[in-house]
């Protein structure tokens, strides 16, 4: 099933396969926090440097003026360390740097990932949605990089009849009283 709950633990594994994030239940480097809270300064003391954080998505959808339905998931993952020190640009620059190599490691999964019949909730990860952003927070040192990309995959369009009341089968005329 292609669902948030999904979605999350793919991206758990990912955290626990990465050589550079290797996520552990002892040693944590997997989150799931809203954009916010990682720029208000993370609040936990249970934290591993560097960290995978998922974001929560939004949808919309799509028809093309026919049938064909497309929901459109949008979503985003950070990369996050700690440095000592941000005004040390050289140092920030050398985080910025490795966290780029391992977003690239992630998305280039993302996209082997979404051939393989075991992973269907990536499948319709689209390459060409990917943006980009640094963020570098003073609260808590934290430098990082937000991975912003686009998840569509197609969605039925015949009622199912199942899900409603009135369309039940036994149930009447199967007619709104509206």
């Amino acid at each position: 099933m292609n669902n948030f709950s999904t979605l999350i633990a793919y991206f758990e594994n990912i955290a626990r396969t990465h050589v550079e994030i290797q996520h552990t239940d002892n040693e944590k480097h997997f989150f799931r926090f809203e954009l916010d809270e990682v720029l208000n300064g993370i609040q936990r003391s249970d934290v591993s440097y560097p960290m995978l954080i998922l974001e929560g998505y939004g949808y919309d959808y799509t028809d093309n003026k026919s049938d064909n339905i497309i929901k459109n998931r949008n979503t985003a993952f950070i990369l996050l360390d700690h440095c000592p020190d941000i005004s040390d640009y050289e140092k920030v620059h050398e985080i910025w740097d490795d966290l780029e190599s391992i977003a690239d490691d992630i998305l280039i999964k993302m996209k082997h990932d979404k051939r393989n019949t075991l992973t269907p909730v990536i499948r319709g990860f689209e390459y060409s949605s990917i943006e980009s952003k640094l963020i570098a927070n003073e609260i808590g040192n934290s430098i990082g990089i937000r991975i912003n990309f686009t998840i569509s995959a197609p969605v039925p369009s015949d009622i199912n009849p199942g899900r409603w009341l009135s369309l039940t089968p036994g149930s009447g005329s199967g007619s709104s009283s509206i």
